[in-house]
């Protein structure tokens, strides 16, 4: 489990796992502000196999918080990619005009910006607890070979992990493989692919090194192969990917769940992907499809967290009093003991991750779909009328919508529905996956904060999936020109989810994947680290894209998919739509890479950290590093 066995971290390794815990113990403000990459790690004690465990329980938990809390990273991920845009727009802070919002000395680590910041320092601090394991490897004494491999495994996984997201969010970054015992000042960029190769043979060490049968939340060999997969993806080794993802889909313990299972498989109003996605249901033992979780429990001991506060990110702001009937009066109360509670039906959301018109309407072409069905996807005319006052109204017509659906807007009833004739779309008027995001207390009301209002508490969740692996292996055979191939992966998928399948092979491309991405993996796949890494490899590769566009290398930050995809299919950037607080949305073509954060370069004297290009501090550039530093 990943947040078990706190209590067998001694005093020094909690110091070294958390850097709040560092600052308790004297070091200034200034140092927790420098470079992740620069700060000393105090000696550890590990010297037992346990404590090395508790080490990997540690990475465990730091992959933990990227989907949590309220901004979790996650929405960073979604909002540079085609499927959605920062949707809080009762402040001009937030990461909307990415043009004039995202620069390395900005503010990159904040709920009411963005958390550029914090995947910059956590990804890091993922790279150096794993490097602590793997250097301290050799201390303990094991039962047998097999049991250090294991753990040496696992930390090879975790460290790759990190360094896959690092070099498809930054680019080239530096490549540290070795504990660090001392402050370190000389820090220089590698070459993402020196990077990426290298991550390669740890984990063909690892997948023959770690096993399937171990608890959920640890390290399995599928979550093994399946990183390997989106690594050889990167490295443009087809053949390589596909033999990786097979491992995962033939012959493995692994598998699409296809049949009702778990704690709702009584419940016929819904179905098997409604199973899959619920909280309890995650971790069974009986649930094939699970490759890799995070575990998040509320009576895991040292769980102070406050749950995944998904509801709150993703459902729309539908609860604001502005929200008025055809006849003008107020249409939704959020109070949680009304007659017909819709907090409690649906959580109570503020809109942060605001879908766009791609992603919540366009891509649902057939309605069949268990993914897009009533009661599994909600639209916003699938609330209805509930508050009370409505029903004694002077208004008869007025009185008669209580219980009944919202009515659309449009152009002649817009100016009674919404206070002062207006109405802020963004955040209070979009459709959202009910089934992904609904997550229910099991405290009682009053004890439960995520509960009082509904904002999603804790909750395990997928971190790979095998639904995913199906998709990387349908995205290999489409680089290598099998569609029919691509084609039967992504159907195999898509006859899990009810949907029509497809008949014509010579219509796939890399956007029916992404699409079919896009209605599966909403809030599990990092949409920009898979964008990224897509429009390199049309850079590396010069295969034409479905826009008839080739790429290169050469000009990366200037003309890439990444940016064409995005432009295509995200509304909002691509018009530039205002919000009510003036701001418009916008996005440029070298977002494809985000900025090193500024305070990276600051204890970094001897060394040189690149800066992408776009961004203040490019023209100081070095070569970066092309084979693996000393």
């Amino acid at each position: 489990m990943i947040l078990t066995h706190m209590n067998t971290f001694n005093k020094k390794i909690i110091v070294f796992a958390s850097l709040a815990l560092i600052g308790s113990v004297g070091c200034k403000k200034s140092f927790l502000d420098s470079d992740q990459l620069s700060q000393y790690s105090p000696e550890t004690s590990l010297g037992s196999v346990a404590a090395l465990k508790a080490a990997l329980n540690g990475l465990g938990a730091n992959v933990r918080q990227e989907y949590f809390g309220d901004s979790a990273p996650m929405l960073t991920e979604s909002i540079f990619s085609d499927v959605a845009v920062e949707g809080t727009t009762d402040k001009s802070t937030p990461a909307q005009d990415l043009v004039s919002r995202i620069t390395p000395d900005a503010n990159l680590n904040s709920d009411d910006f963005n958390k550029i910041g914090w995947y910059w320092e956590q990804e890091f601090r993922g790279v150096r607890l794993a490097n602590t394991v793997i250097t301290n490897i050799d201390r303990p004494t094991y039962v047998n070979e097999a049991e250090k491999n294991a753990i040496l495994g696992s930390a090879y996984f975790y460290r790759a992990y990190h360094y896959y997201r690092l070099v498809h969010q930054f680019g080239d970054v530096p490549l540290n493989l070795k504990d660090i015992d001392a402050p370190k000042d000389d820090y220089y960029s590698t070459k993402r692919e020196v990077i990426l190769a290298k991550m390669k043979t740890d984990l063909e060490f690892a997948r023959n090194s770690v096993s399937d049968n171990v608890n959920k939340g640890e390290v399995t060999k599928g979550a093994v192969n399946h990183l390997l997969t989106k690594i050889n993806l990167a490295l443009g080794k087809f053949d390589d990917a596909i033999a990786s993802a097979s491992s995962v889909i033939n012959g493995s313990p692994y598998g699409l769940m296809t049949a009702r299972f778990g704690s709702t498989a009584g419940d016929l109003t819904k179905n098997v992907v409604w199973d899959l996605h619920r909280m309890d249901n995650k971790a069974l033992p009986n649930n094939k499809e699970a490759l890799f979780l995070v575990i998040d429990r509320e009576t895991l001991q040292g769980n102070t967290n406050l749950g995944s506060q998904l509801m709150r990110n993703t459902v729309p702001a539908w609860h604001f009093a502005n929200l008025k009937t055809p006849y003008g009066g107020t249409a939704i109360t959020d109070a949680a003991t009304a007659e017909i509670p819709l907090t409690r039906m649906y959580g109570r959301g503020i809109g942060r991750y605001r879908g766009t018109s791609y992603s919540t309407k366009q891509i649902w072409t057939d309605n069949t779909d268990y993914r897009h069905a009533k009661g599994m996807w909600m639209d916003m005319t699938d609330l209805v009328y509930n508050n009370p006052a409505l029903k004694s109204s002077k208004i008869a017509e007025e009185r008669d919508l209580y219980g009944k659906p919202l009515v659309q807007y449009d152009a002649s009833n817009i100016k009674q529905m919404f206070t002062n004739g207006s109405l802020d779309t963004i955040r209070h008027w979009f459709g959202w996956p009910h089934y992904k995001v609904f997550i229910n207390s099991t405290n009682a009301l009053a004890n439960d904060p995520n509960w009082n209002p509904p904002r999603g508490t804790n909750t395990d969740w997928y971190v790979f999936r095998f639904a995913e692996t199906l998709l990387l292996r349908a995205e290999a055979y489409y680089w290598k020109g099998d569609l029919g191939l691509a084609m039967q992966d992504i159907n195999t998928l898509r006859a899990r989810a009810n949907a029509r399948l497809f008949t014509d092979a010579s219509k796939i491309t890399i956007g029916t994947i992404l699409d079919e991405r896009a209605r599966e993996l909403y809030w599990e796949e990092p949409r920009k680290t898979e964008l990224t890494r897509i429009a390199y490899i049309f850079a590396q590769t010069g295969k034409a894209a479905y826009n008839g566009k080739t790429y290169t290398l050469a000009n990366f930050s200037e003309n890439n998919f990444f940016y064409d995809r995005i432009i295509e299919k995200n509304d909002f950037y691509r018009n530039n739509v205002p919000t009510l607080q003036g701001v418009n949305y916008r996005i440029a073509p070298y977002h494809v890479l985000w900025p090193v954060p500024a305070s990276a370069q600051r204890f970094n004297v001897n060394g040189r950290i690149n800066q992408n290009k776009g961004y203040t501090g490019y023209e100081s550039n070095v070569p970066a590093l092309d084979k693996i530093p000393d």
